[in-house]
């Protein structure tokens, strides 16, 4: 099938990419490089560099492509700053958006599978989250993706568009190609392998008085690949299937300091913490369930333990100390 990635050079982008090649699928990315890398594209696929508000530019792509389906993993995601500049997120995450919408509907493209948040749910009442629980996001991060899923739940309706939108938390790990690499970095997992790799002093732990085991926040962590694999999936069964909603978690979750334990192990580094004031908003525990996509798409998550996670974000940082800068050079059209 040919198809289209927004965000194509971003992690999870980059990730899911490979897993559309590797299942036979023709793959053009489309990208800014605000945020992604050139060099995390597979050589495979067709990289044009574009914004998804320009419109002129994607009725070309679509017109001269002809995809089937689209992939939309481009957006701003620090939850932190969504709440200083608003604006941003609500023009890059939910307006431009609609521009790529419209443009699928022009060209008569009747797939789309968006990369959407468990931020969507704010604070849950219960966890594991369900797909079916309120959606009352506490940031403009989440409410800038639930405006999308709003606008897609009517385009369904009147135009027919099939669609899939996966929530999630915390990506992590590497399939050994691509790697998490953010500027700023802001991620828990990365943060703390580059304190392993004495890149930064210390690992700061916001609170330690939350009603848990030791004290820190519970959160999800899911392997990049797995959610790239779900992502694939998803496209197989909109082939019969018009709408689906999924969570994808470990059901479980882990606290920071088993995250900072378990590099400790992985690595073989010693690793400061350095204990802070809990963070405004910060909920005890996000676990989200994804029992839904595992009974319904046979989803299986191939490296569900947290080492493996961990054990492949490290290798890839080992095998990439400057991230991507030596294999800089860029393919784009």
């Amino acid at each position: 099938m040919r198809v289209v990635v927004t965000g194509g050079a971003g992690y999870i982008g980059a990730t899911t990419v490979q897993a559309l090649l590797d299942n036979g699928h023709e793959v053009v990315v489309y990208d800014n490089l605000s945020k992604g890398y050139s060099e995390a594209v597979p050589p495979q696929a067709r990289l044009v560099r574009g914004e998804i508000d320009d419109r002129s530019h994607l009725d070309n792509l679509f017109r001269d492509y002809r995809p089937e389906a689209v992939f939309h993993f481009a957006a701003l995601i620090e939850a932190g700053e969504s709440m200083t500049v608003p604006e941003r997120y609500f023009r890059n995450n939910s307006a431009s958006t609609l521009t790529l919408l419209e443009a699928m509907l022009a060209h008569n493209i009747g797939k789309f599978i968006f990369s959407s948040t468990a931020a969507l749910y704010g604070n849950p009442k219960r966890v594991p989250i369900q797909e079916d629980d309120e959606l009352q996001p506490t940031n403009v991060y989440g409410e800038s993706k639930l405006l999308v899923e709003h606008m897609l739940a009517w385009f369904h309706r009147i135009h027919g568009l099939r669609y899939a939108s996966l929530r999630y938390f915390n990506a992590a790990g590497s399939n050994g190609v691509s790697g998490e690499l953010h500027n700023p970095e802001s991620h828990l997992i990365p943060l703390i392998l580059q304190a392993a790799a004495g890149k930064r002093e210390h690992i700061s732990i916001f609170g330690t008085d939350y009603p848990t085991e030791d004290g820190t926040c519970i959160r999800d962590y899911v392997h990049v690949s797995d959610l790239a694999d779900a992502h694939v999936l998803a496209l197989q069964a909109l082939g019969s299937r018009d709408k689906l909603i999924y969570n994808l978690g470990s059901g479980t979750g882990f606290s920071v300091r088993q995250v900072v334990d378990c590099a400790r192990r992985v690595t073989g580094r010693p690793i400061k913490e350095v204990e802070a004031a809990r963070r405004p908003g910060d909920p005890a525990v996000l676990v989200a369930s994804s029992e839904k996509i595992r009974k319904e798409l046979a989803w299986s998550p191939k490296y569900p333990k947290l080492d493996d996670i961990v054990a492949s974000a490290w290798e890839w940082m080992e095998q990439h100390p400057h991230g991507y800068a030596e294999l800089a050079g860029t393919r784009s059209s």
